[in-house]
């Protein structure tokens, strides 16, 4: 499984994560263990959006290339580096299934309002509850 550095940020009792290697991917979270368990499921969330935008991922830095980098030597002094993991997206398969027809239209037209495909939306709402199903447990 792939991984990128991350910094792991405290203020006021408020902790961050922050990618220096995927700038703008960043989240936050009332504890230390669970901003560090969101990393890996923000980190690859942001990695399969920038494939599906037709981005290209940058190259993992080494550390001794984040320590040359003043940006990162800035984050890093008030913060704590590790590495987050991320899975890559897989091939899509097509399937089939049915639902009620208004459910449907509603689906569509909050896919429509979200800018996004009915597969896109449905995979993102998919993804959500499991992910809300996991925190539960």
């Amino acid at each position: 499984m792939p991984f990128a550095h991350a910094v792991l940020h405290e203020e006021n009792g408020a902790f961050g994560i922050s990618f220096p290697d995927f700038p703008g991917c960043i989240t936050g979270a009332d504890s230390e263990e669970e901003a560090i368990r969101k990393a890996d499921e923000v980190l690859t969330f942001h990695v399969g959006g920038m494939l599906e935008d037709g981005e290209v991922l940058p190259v993992r830095r080494s550390l001794r290339e984040l320590l040359a980098d003043p940006e990162t030597r800035e984050a890093l002094s008030d913060g704590v580096l590790f590495l987050a993991r991320y899975e890559l997206p897989r091939k899509s398969i097509r399937i089939n299934i049915s639902m009620d027809e208004t459910l449907i239209e509603a689906i569509d037209r909050a896919a429509e309002h979200a800018n996004q495909s009915r597969s896109g939306f449905l995979a993102d709402a998919a993804r959500q509850r499991i992910r809300d199903l996991l925190k539960a447990e």
